[in-house]
């Protein structure tokens, strides 16, 4: 049996799935960013309970790593680190945009798309900054997760060769300056349900993280204004 415990809180909301040999068991989300710090522990332990395993019972622990919310990808990956020394279990980190875009994968035949079709999860940045990143239908990456500051001519060229999807905080932003016709955009739900796949993936792969060395995929630097 594989029991993982997934763990996102990289955005406005957090949640959790516990799944087992690669199947969704139980979930739990909280949707006010402001609060997950304070979240997080009480609703590991009832979901647990919940599901009626215990914690010693997981197999590993998967986070996502980012982009996305500073304060957020650090609770998620302290909460995960630490119960990952204390059960002494390995850690699973997962790249969001990644999460995000295997997400609009599965409902690409719902939307009528081409296969062809490139996927784009965006994560708001502030101003006109997203966190993206450019994928195939195969999930390889054709643009590297980045930090991007938008103007009308940003995806001129992949949007000339393909449709790309658009999707996520950011594409709202980018809905307004961008006049392609390639273009597309959608509602795209995703959560920690999502990683289940590949987080079950990555165990049988042995797709471990360094537990000492892991660190949020930022993108960019972290400022903090002082008065």
């Amino acid at each position: 049996m594989t029991l993982i415990l997934n763990i996102d809180t990289s955005t406005d909301f957090a949640s959790i799935a516990l799944a087992k040999d690669g199947e969704l068991l139980n979930r739990a989300e909280n949707r006010q960013q402001k609060d997950h710090a304070a979240w997080i522990q009480e609703a590991i332990q009832k979901l647990m309970k919940d599901s009626g395993y215990k914690l010693n019972e997981l197999s590993a622990l998967a986070v996502t790593n980012g982009p996305g919310s500073y304060t957020g990808l650090r609770v998620g990956l302290a909460t995960a680190k630490g119960l990952c020394y204390g059960l002494n279990i390995p850690l699973i980190t997962i790249g969001t945009l990644y999460v995000m875009a295997l997400s609009a994968n599965k409902a690409l035949s719902g939307l009528n798309l081409p296969t062809t079709t490139l996927l784009c999860p965006m994560i708001d940045a502030r101003r006109r900054e997203v966190f993206t990143a450019l994928y195939n239908v195969q999930l390889d990456e054709i643009i590297s997760p980045n930090a991007m500051i938008l103007d009308p001519s940003s995806f001129d060229k992949e949007l000339d060769e393909h449709q790309i999807l658009f999707f996520g905080s950011g594409s709202l932003k980018w809905k307004e300056l961008c006049k392609n016709a390639n273009a597309r955009f959608a509602d795209v739900n995703w959560d920690s349900s999502s990683m289940i796949l590949p987080s079950y993936h990555g165990f049988r792969e042995k797709k471990f993280a360094d537990i000492s060395y892991s660190e949020p995929a930022y993108l960019k630097e972290f400022y903090i204004h002082q008065s």
